[in-house]
Parts: C-alpha cells; sequence; structure tokens
C-alpha cells in the first residue's frame, strides 16, 4: 500500500457507497467485494459470525472462504474463529505464511493448506455497541499481505462495521414498522368481525399466540391473509 491519499479518497467514496446499500446483504456483498478490489493480493474475503458455536459465512466472494469458514467450524479453532469470538481479546490478525502456523492452529492448519490458502488476515467487526463477527481475507499467495495492508484492512473493517450496524439497525426498524402495522390491522378485522374491543382484539391475538406457540407477528399476518382467526 504506497498511495495512502488515493486509498483515503478510494474510502471515502466507498463510505458514501455502503450507506447507498437498500439491503444488510447488498451492504456485505459490497464490503467483501471492497476488500478484494482495495487490498493488494486479496483473492477471496468473507464475514464471518458465531452462533453459539456454529459458524456462519456471509457475503463470501469465493468459494473457498466457505469451505474455511466451515473447516473451523467443524475443528472448533482457527484464526476467523478466534477473531469473531471476543473472548480471546482479538481484534486483527495476519498469517504472513500459512506454513508457519501449524502450531497456533494443529486441526486448522493442515487442512487450510489444502484449500490452497497461501496467506489471510482478520479483523473484528465492532462498534461500541456491538460486536458483529469478522471480516477476513485471503490470498492464495504466502507473504501476499504486509503492515500496510494490515492498516488498509483495519481502516476498512471500521468503516464496514458502521456501515453493517446501519444497515442491519435500519432493516429492524423497518420489520418493526411493518410488524406493528400488521398487527394492527388484524386487531381491525377482529374488532369488526367480532365486535371486540381494541384491548380485546389484541388479547385474542396474543393468547392464540401464546397457546399455539406461533410467533405475534405471524399470527397476525395469517389474520389479514384469511380475514379471521387461524
Amino acid at each position: 500500500m504506497d498511495d495512502w491519499r488515493g486509498f483515503a479518497q478510494q474510502m471515502a467514496s466507498l463510505a458514501r457507497d455502503l450507506l447507498a446499500q437498500e439491503s444488510v446483504n447488498d451492504t456485505l456483498r459490497r464490503i467483501t467485494a471492497s476488500a478484494t478490489e482495495l487490498i493488494a493480493d486479496c483473492d477471496a474475503a468473507g464475514i464471518l459470525i458465531l452462533r453459539g458455536k456454529k459458524v456462519q459465512s456471509l457475503a463470501p466472494t469465493e468459494q473457498v472462504v466457505i469451505d474455511s469458514d466451515e473447516l473451523q467450524g467443524r475443528v472448533g479453532e482457527g484464526p476467523c474463529f478466534d477473531a469473531a469470538r471476543t473472548s480471546t481479546g482479538e481484534r486483527q490478525f495476519r498469517i504472513a505464511d500459512f506454513t508457519d502456523e501449524a502450531v497456533r492452529w494443529p486441526k486448522y492448519v493442515p487442512e487450510a493448506r489444502r484449500l490452497n490458502l497461501g496467506s489471510m488476515m482478520g479483523f473484528l467487526l465492532f462498534t461500541e455497541d456491538e460486536d458483529l463477527g469478522a471480516l477476513n481475507l485471503y490470498s492464495f499467495r504466502p507473504g501476499a499481505f504486509t503492515e500496510a495492508d494490515e492498516t488498509a484492512g483495519w481502516l476498512l473493517a471500521s468503516h464496514a462495521a458502521v456501515a453493517f450496524s446501519s444497515a442491519r439497525t435500519h432493516a429492524q426498524l423497518q420489520e418493526a414498522i411493518g410488524t406493528r402495522h400488521t398487527i394492527g390491522e388484524a386487531m381491525g378485522i377482529l374488532m369488526g368481525r367480532h365486535r371486540l374491543t381494541e384491548d380485546q382484539a389484541f388479547a385474542a391475538l396474543r393468547r392464540y399466540s401464546q397457546d399455539h406457540n406461533v410467533k405475534l407477528r405471524d399470527v397476525a399476518a395469517r389474520v389479514c391473509e384469511r380475514g379471521a382467526m387461524p
């Protein structure tokens, strides 16, 4: 990374681009694609998140990302796994050459070599309020990533975390608004059909939800579709 001024201009453009994406998935895909565009020798990128002990690959640019993530989940160790699991305290890492890391990750590294991975970097995606997973960059060439590349990756990850968090918050807000509208519409149907009060209509929806172990918004959606309680 020699042209930091040019990189800064690209990052400024990327920041605007990320905030313009229409969905969380679009934002994530733009993040990983930008990693392969902005970081020299980055052949593939992806975001790994942990659901308990299960790993999930988001917006992988190549199949090798999914293979690496699944491998780490299967053997229960690996650099991306460590970065996403924040209890280790590590927020970024760089593996210059996979042949030098067998001691630290004895189960993962030999299998990773079979995937033709030569070097990689990973960065925890986090804001002040939450940890979001790990952005991982791969190269098939040993020694591909330098300290300057690591700095560039960290800057990219910082932008990515803010954009990811913003996109997810927006999606959650839109879902909440949609759910509230659906419940209100269902209550109106029950009130008109059965001459119930607002409180009685909501109580009927909630009682069905609890009795049948169905989410309240799903019960409301069924009422809206059928014009009556399921």
